[in-house]
């Protein structure tokens, strides 16, 4: 009778549009190789399976929180999800390297307008007081898809086909579908917000520049002419971006809510989070099977206790969110989050590895469902579709930034050139270094006041107000 609710029905599709959308990064990882040979390229051609994915998301995310104030985020939100399953059936069914890859763009277009879109309407459903109650909704899709692709990857790989790692989204991704068309309700902020031609003009090559820069740090190391000329093009384009953004009065992306402390110190936080997460997740599956020959179902194993740890996280959120605060809360976090990161460095065999990914999943789990709830707690409703595309925004770049680091360290060390782990072990303490730099900003945090009705409204909402009012902190 529940599922009649439409609370509960925003959950439900939230939760199975963003695991299957954080699950396909890392599942597609696992069988980079089995492609290559299916299609017989080079390793490193298919690196353009996961560069056109990355650089689509990134060209649509600013444009998302527009969309879904002026269509309505249902409509919005139904068609980015239709085509990142309809892509999805195309990426199984593909032929060659270009089909796969073209489907894979079109797969983070749809990707990249989901994810915000998804959020809002999770955070316009429920209020500030009731978040906390979604720790175990918020977990799922943000943390666990991903710790659980390299075990699916592995399966699919070694006892089906890699094509199974898309076609597994299509019967779930339709159902889905399905009942989200029957049970949402819609939500239209404002049928006359303008589209920004100069935001999107500047947001999407700065993003997609910065996200291809980061991509080819694998193969071809900080110093390529591929990653200098376009990190360097990405940045200004960026920078000139939230110059011109604090000039318009209905901007792309409102950075103006950057003036809010809480949502500012717990976007940045999520985003160095996620960077030592990713970072870890990548960096780790090499070292465990190049670094020390283990199979690709034997590591996909022994990170499954990551999602296990991920789950228990969200109950312990729920016990400790009102007596430590988020301040503690955050800081203890990112401080266990830092040493399990390190301690990946110990690892000996299954039964070490599995308690380190245990421990890991935990912290990072404990982390990000407090730093989601802290960084809305002070957005109004108004402004949530604006905040939800910066939030993404922060959190694929820190995705991006924390692999390309990881890829950097082990391709400066010369990871299994010599048979060494010093470079696999440099990368961790690299990673343990974000989230210990989550930590020094999670202690400027202090439990943020609920939103009055004129708080945080943005110049995005179309009132034609000036800065944000920043918040208590």
């Amino acid at each position: 009778m529940r599922l009649n609710d439409p609370k509960i029905a925003v959950c439900v599709v939230y939760v199975a549009a963003m695991f299957m959308n954080g699950m396909d990064a890392t599942i597609v990882n696992v069988a980079l190789p089995a492609i290559g040979d299916e299609f017989a390229v080079a390793p490193s051609a298919t690196s353009a399976i996961n560069v056109g994915y990355l650089v689509s998301l990134a060209v649509c995310i600013p444009m998302s929180g527009w969309l879904g104030d002026r269509f309505g985020t249902k409509k919005v939100f139904l068609g980015a999800f239709g085509a990142f399953v309809l892509a999805s059936a195309l990426c199984g069914a593909a032929q060659d390297l270009t089909q796969l890859t073209a489907a894979r763009v079109l797969q983070g277009a749809g990707g990249g307008v989901l994810s915000p879109v998804a959020l809002t309407m999770l955070f316009r459903a429920y209020p500030p007081q009731e978040r906390i109650r979604l720790s175990g909704v918020l977990v799922i899709p943000t943390a666990i898809a991903p710790a659980l692709g390299p075990v699916l990857g592995g399966l699919f790989v070694e006892h089906l086909t890699w094509r199974w790692g898309f076609f597994v989204n299509v019967p779930v991704g339709v159902l889905a579908l399905i009942y989200g068309a029957v049970k949402l309700t819609e939500h239209v902020e404002s049928v006359h917000k303008r589209f920004d031609v100069l935001g999107f003009a500047l947001a999407a090559p700065g993003l997609g520049l910065l996200m291809y820069a980061l991509d080819t740090v694998s193969a071809h190391g900080f110093t390529s002419p591929q990653f200098l000329a376009c990190g360097v093009a990405g940045l200004v384009c960026l920078l000139v971006l939230v110059l011109a953004q604090l000039r318009t009065r209905q901007p792309m992306l409102d950075v103006r809510l950057f003036a809010d402390a809480s949502f500012r110190r717990a976007s940045l936080i999520l985003a160095f989070c996620v960077a030592g997460f990713l970072g870890t997740l990548y960096g780790f599956t090499l070292m465990y099977q190049s670094g020390m020959g283990a199979s690709a179902q034997e590591t996909g194993l022994v990170t499954l206790p990551k999602a296990i740890g991920l789950m228990l996280a969200s109950r312990a959120v729920t016990w400790a969110h009102p007596k430590l605060g988020p301040r503690v809360l955050i800081a203890l976090a990112m401080l266990g989050a830092a040493v399990s990161f390190a301690a990946m460095n110990l690892v000996t065999g299954p039964v070490s590895a599995s308690v380190v990914q245990f421990t890991s999943g935990f912290f990072v789990g404990a982390g990000s469902i407090e730093l989601q709830v802290v960084a809305f707690a002070t957005i109004s409703a108004t402004a949530t579709g604006g905040a939800s595309t910066l939030f993404n925004v922060q959190r694929q770049v820190g995705s991006a930034l924390g692999v390309a680091v990881t890829a950097g360290v082990l391709a400066i060390g010369g990871a299994g050139a010599h048979g060494s782990l010093g470079p696999y072990h440099a990368a961790m303490l690299v990673s343990a270094g974000f989230a210990l730099v989550g930590v020094l900003i999670a202690l400027r945090i202090k439990t943020p006041s609920e939103p009055r009705s004129d708080a945080v409204t943005g110049a995005g909402s179309g009132s034609g107000a000036g800065p944000v009012p920043a918040g208590r902190n």
